[in-house]
């Protein structure tokens, strides 16, 4: 080894604005912590409107430190319950337990392992086949595959990352294979793997299920208003899931047709029935999950059961693409996954509890509607708000705190809770495919080698595509409602 070699390069030195960022980032939460005891101490005194204000602006000022979206909402709760509010504190070691002690929320974990079992046990690669048979020999044919067999995952594992890791890491290397562009493949997937959050069984509607559950605001009309239930969500999800899926296919044929990007061979009837039945016990699963829960077979959380079970035995035993020696490892992902997304529940719940004993949803709610906001206007700022939140958390943490601010605000407006519900996922989807928190890019980038700013160009075809499939949600409910209502849910 040389002496040149063996002397380190000095660390760069930092700027002089990223070590204002970096003080700021400490000096805020402390700041609003000292505010907080200065009321407490009534050297100060604070209106309503001033301690909710400070509520929020300490959980944003401890997530900017760069803490877990979880221990930033615990905090907030303790500070503002021990210093600003006369709320018995023994009330949050209750409801730590009882917002977890609900049947519906054994659904999340169930899922989480469901769609672990089928990524690894070869489904994905099944459906593949399958969705290439049929339209591979169309313009960008195997990026329509990618997005059909996007769909077709996302309604048996509920998850978007499962479904950019289980059909990415497959499809990605063959579209390049094949001479399609990097960017354009990269864009295809990042995009429709966002279809796992909207698609039924989400794991993201079942959290907005569990966020709103049990509250009952009021409407425009003084009548009480309940949350959507789980069933609900899901068969009001099947219809906007299939436009979303029609309009990302729409984008990959257009630009594959523009850009004269290779085509595949026409597959033979027989190639067709053979992928299909290589497929088949994948497929049954979209089969035992929702039609399981709308014939009233069994319960959402049954479902998930049922699904986490039959994943498994047709990953081991049928297609035989995972081992019995392999089991504890996805049995452990999908344990520390769901951990993840728990111990995130009971902390939001806690926060959400608070929220609602200092009336403050519904304070916003007066306040809304007060200064003459109509559903037009709620529903822009409501998609503002909520896209701007995508830009630094995950949808879980995003779903479970604004979930029960929004459900009142807008309950008092007369917005259906399932078009909120709705609504909320696809700006989810929508957060999911752009910086700096997209966790699809992150997944795309993990598969591709791309860097974030590269993937970011990539997938905008398909991101203006995405936003404006949310204008038509938020502003034609009959998009979400019709099924509903057509069924006799509603």
């Amino acid at each position: 080894m040389t002496a040149v070699s063996q002397v380190s390069k000095p660390a760069a030195p930092r700027s002089h604005g990223d070590a204002i960022t970096a003080a700021l980032i400490i000096i805020l939460p402390i700041a609003l912590a000292l505010i907080c005891f200065a009321a407490r101490l009534h050297i100060i005194e604070l209106s309503h409107t001033v301690r909710a204000e400070l509520l929020f602006a300490l959980l944003l000022a401890l997530m900017a430190t760069g803490m877990p979206i979880s221990i930033a909402l615990g905090l907030s709760v303790l500070t503002y319950l021990f210093i600003l509010s006369d709320v018995d504190p023994k009330m949050v070691g209750l409801k730590l337990f009882t917002s977890i002690d609900r049947f519906e929320i054994m659904a999340i974990p169930f899922f989480i392992l469901a769609g672990n079992f089928l990524t690894a046990g070869g489904v994905a690669r099944r459906m593949i086949d399958f969705a290439t048979s049929l339209i591979g020999h169309w313009y960008g044919g195997l990026g329509l595959a990618g997005v059909v067999a996007c769909a077709l995952f996302a309604a048996i594992s509920g998850s978007s990352v499962a479904t950019v890791v289980g059909i990415g890491s497959i499809i990605l290397p063959a579209l390049m294979e094949h001479g399609y562009p990097p960017r354009f493949s990269a864009g295809v997937i990042a995009t429709s793997g966002a279809l796992g959050i909207l698609f039924p069984p989400s794991i993201n509607l079942v959290i907005y299920a569990v966020a709103t559950s049990g509250m009952q605001p009021r409407g425009p009309n003084g009548a009480v208003v309940d949350s959507a239930s789980i069933g609900q969500l899901f068969i009001a999800a099947l219809v906007p899931g299939l436009i979303l899926a029609f309009m990302l296919g729409a984008v990959t044929w257009y630009r594959a047709w523009r850009h004269d990007y290779p085509r595949m061979n026409r597959s033979s009837w027989a190639e067709c029935v053979h992928t299909f039945r290589e497929s088949i016990w994948g497929l049954l699963l979209i089969v035992l999950v929702l039609g399981g829960i709308y014939s009233g077979l069994f319960t959402p959380t049954e479902a998930a059961a049922c699904a986490a079970v039959y994943s498994f035995v047709i990953a081991v035993f049928v297609y035989k693409g995972l081992k019995l020696s392999e089991v504890p490892a996805v049995l452990l992902k999908a344990a520390a996954m769901s951990a993840m997304i728990l111990y995130i529940i009971t902390n939001a719940a806690v926060f959400s509890w608070l929220l609602t004993s200092e009336q403050i949803p519904q304070s916003m709610a007066g306040w809304m509607t007060a200064q003459g906001f109509g559903i037009v206007a709620f529903l822009a700022v409501t998609n503002i708000v909520l896209l701007a939140a995508g830009n630094f958390m995950d949808p879980a943490a995003i779903t479970l705190i604004m979930a029960p601010i929004l459900f009142p605000m807008s309950a008092a407006l007369g917005v259906h809770p399932v078009h909120l519900g709705i609504l909320m996922a696809v700006n989810m989807e929508v957060g999911l495919c752009h910086p700096p928190v997209g966790l699809n890019l992150y997944v795309a980038s993990g598969i591709t080698k791309m860097g974030i700013t590269e993937l970011t160009v990539a997938v905008l075809p398909w991101l203006i595509a995405m936003l404006a499939f949310l204008a038509m949600v938020t502003y034609i409910p009959a998009i979400s409602l019709w099924l509903p209502h057509a069924l006799g849910m509603l």
